[in-house]
């Protein structure tokens, strides 16, 4: 049985193209990247096109435990959406613009490791820090 699909979003103020770029640009993705304050984001890796890989960095911040979020390209609709597979699994990120808002809409497939209501947690604090950093820098 196939586990239904997670989304979660936040409301950003500022156009598309801005919220794109602190979205998908590497100096940017290793400043909001962490679901928790104890952890960070100390590289990151992007080639945005269809088969190019996106590679983050995610570690506690002590050093204890750490792994890469590897992931590659299957469709990219520059300022609209992407999609990229890690593992078995899909995600796919929308950006609606609505009056100088964009709303970032992310759907992915479950884990089977963890609950759907931790991994629905962690991928929205993801997205809150996201929306905290793109909001605060000009």
């Amino acid at each position: 049985m196939t586990q239904e699909k997670i989304s979660v979003q936040a409301t950003v103020v500022g156009g598309t193209q801005k919220v794109w770029t602190y979205y998908t640009q590497p100096e940017h993705i290793t400043k909001w990247n962490f679901a928790d304050p104890s952890w960070h984001c100390p590289t990151a890796t992007n080639d945005m096109k269809v088969g190019g890989r996106y590679v983050a960095r995610m570690e506690a911040k002590d050093g204890s435990y750490g792994f890469d979020f590897d992931a590659v390209y299957t469709e990219v609709n520059q300022g609209e959406n992407f999609t990229y597979k890690f593992g078995e699994r899909f995600a796919t990120v929308q950006f609606i613009e609505t009056n100088g808002q964009t709303n970032v809409v992310v759907t992915f497939d479950p884990e089977t490791e963890n609950s759907i209501e931790l991994q629905k947690n962690g991928w929205q604090a993801i997205l809150d820090n996201f929306r905290n950093y793109t909001e605060t820098n000009k």
